[in-house]
């Protein structure tokens, strides 16, 4: 089994930023995507980026140029770095691991983002 933990989440006003940082464990393929998802009350959960173990991105229209993603490989962690937050992007914050063929998550931290 593979477990996530993640660490990051909090309050912080409009304009600020936080560092998400997620670490995996246990039995862990080494080609694999992690990434980041967030889920607003009365949202679905929707995806905020994405990286291969290859450093291969994806990212969600909305945080393109204010959030970046990155891995530690050799930790099995990955990061969001989020600038510039704004009150629309408060959300639980998730952590992925998709790794043949199965989807681990994170235990969820909370992000809010005050006006």
């Amino acid at each position: 089994q593979v477990q996530l933990v993640e660490s990051g989440g909090g309050l912080v006003q409009t304009g600020g930023s936080l560092r998400l940082s997620c670490a995996a464990s246990g039995s862990i393929f080494s080609i694999n995507v992690m990434g980041w998802y967030r889920q607003a009350p009365g949202r679905q959960r929707e995806l905020v980026a994405i990286i291969t173990s290859g450093g291969i991105t994806n990212y969600a229209d909305s945080v393109k140029g204010r959030f970046t993603i990155s891995r530690d490989n050799a930790k099995n962690t990955v990061y969001l770095q989020m600038s510039s937050l704004k009150p629309e992007d408060t959300a639980v914050y998730y952590c992925n691991l998709a790794v043949r063929s199965r989807n681990y998550w994170g235990q969820g931290t909370q992000v809010t983002v005050s006006s």
